[in-house]
């Protein structure tokens, strides 16, 4: 879920994801394949010598927004002593999302595209993952437009 996460806030590449999550080369590999492999995540090749890809959120990974916004909730609620580290907002009017995925400000129903992400007070300020603009970037050029 984290790799997924990230995927929301604008990781594209793999570089990107193993500096966010500290994990090993070979498990972020196989973590990335089966990703891929379950239809969340697609590779798009960005480079060809040498041969890079990015991945990308596909429609059924977009559709695990809900639950991602859920867990995010969840953490600022009961973890983040110093405030949220990415506060989502309505990209339309600037309002937080709700825990119904609503707008607290318009009242207009969200999902990952009507979104943006940006740095909370509780971001660490040497966090190596981008969260600006966030959801613009991960849903480019994903499944559905």
């Amino acid at each position: 879920m984290l790799i997924v996460r990230d995927a929301f806030l604008g990781v594209r590449r793999f570089d990107q994801f193993q500096r966010s999550l500290g994990i090993a080369r070979n498990v972020l590999d196989d973590r990335l394949s089966r990703l891929c492999a379950d239809g969340i995540l697609e590779r798009h090749r960005y480079q060809e010598r040498p041969e890079r890809h990015e991945y990308r959120l596909t429609d059924q990974g977009l559709e695990l927004w809900p639950v991602l916004m859920t867990l995010m909730q969840w953490g600022d609620r009961h973890l983040a002593d110093d405030g949220p580290p990415v506060l989502v907002q309505h990209r339309d009017c600037g309002g937080a999302v709700t825990g119904s995925l609503s707008c607290e400000k318009c009242g207009a129903s969200l999902t990952a595209r009507d979104v943006e992400a940006r740095p909370g007070p509780g971001l660490p300020p040497d966090h190596p993952a981008p969260v600006q603009p966030a959801y613009r970037r991960a849903l480019a050029g994903s499944g559905s437009s």
